[in-house]
């Protein structure tokens, strides 16, 4: 029986990799396609927008660790390879946003335009050696909540949580937590005020953005 078991490892090791094969040549061309072609389509604004959204959807979702239903990925966004990076239902990535790797996103968040989110930095201990030949830093990802704005141009730093329910402002540098429903602004972000759930604290928020 050993002797049986052990002639069958090598054929079973051989079945396994044209498999792995399989799946590596069908990331790289869903991969080519994405950066290649489904990338420059025209945004979801457009009259024909919802076929764009529709076509760069079923391509980018197989590249993701996982993506759920209804993701919108907008014109222009940079995802790197993709296999870190993770997104929830009902979400929206806007145009030319760059999202690096390790990042985590909940569902129903609004990511407006060239929002960056970085998840490492470069390495700048030594001032004996150039900060460009001291390679980078170990990834810190970022972990975006669920119903959570993220303003047009912010730009959100490694190892950050954005809370559920929050608002970050545009053009807000987020280098620290940002609170479960609290409105930040400015660089660095700072708290401004929290949501109630009134209209009248909706309004005040959509005026801080």
């Amino acid at each position: 029986f050993n002797a049986t078991a052990r002639r069958g490892r090598p054929r079973l090791k051989g079945l396994c990799d044209p498999m792995r094969l399989l799946s590596s040549f069908s990331y790289l061309i869903r991969l080519a396609l994405f950066y290649g072609f489904a990338r420059h389509l025209p945004d979801s604004s457009v009259p024909t927008g919802a076929l764009w959204r529709r076509l760069r959807y079923i391509i980018c979702r197989p590249l993701f660790l996982h993506c759920g239903e209804d993701v919108n990925i907008e014109r222009g966004v940079y995802i790197g390879a993709g296999r870190t990076i993770s997104i929830g239902s009902h979400s929206g990535i806007g145009i030319n946003t760059v999202i690096h790797r390790g990042t985590r996103i909940g569902s129903k968040v609004m990511i407006a335009p060239e929002v960056l989110i970085f998840t490492t930095n470069h390495r700048t201990s030594s001032t004996e050696i150039p900060m460009i030949d001291q390679g980078y830093e170990p990834t810190a990802p970022v972990t975006i909540g669920d119903d959570v704005w993220i303003g047009a141009r912010a730009i959100i730093l490694p190892g950050v949580t954005v809370g559920s329910g929050s608002i970050v402002g545009a053009g807000a540098v987020v280098s620290r937590d940002v609170p479960e429903r609290a409105i930040v602004v400015g660089n660095p972000a700072r708290i401004v005020r929290y949501r109630t759930g009134s209209a009248a604290d909706l309004e005040m928020a959509r005026s801080a953005l």
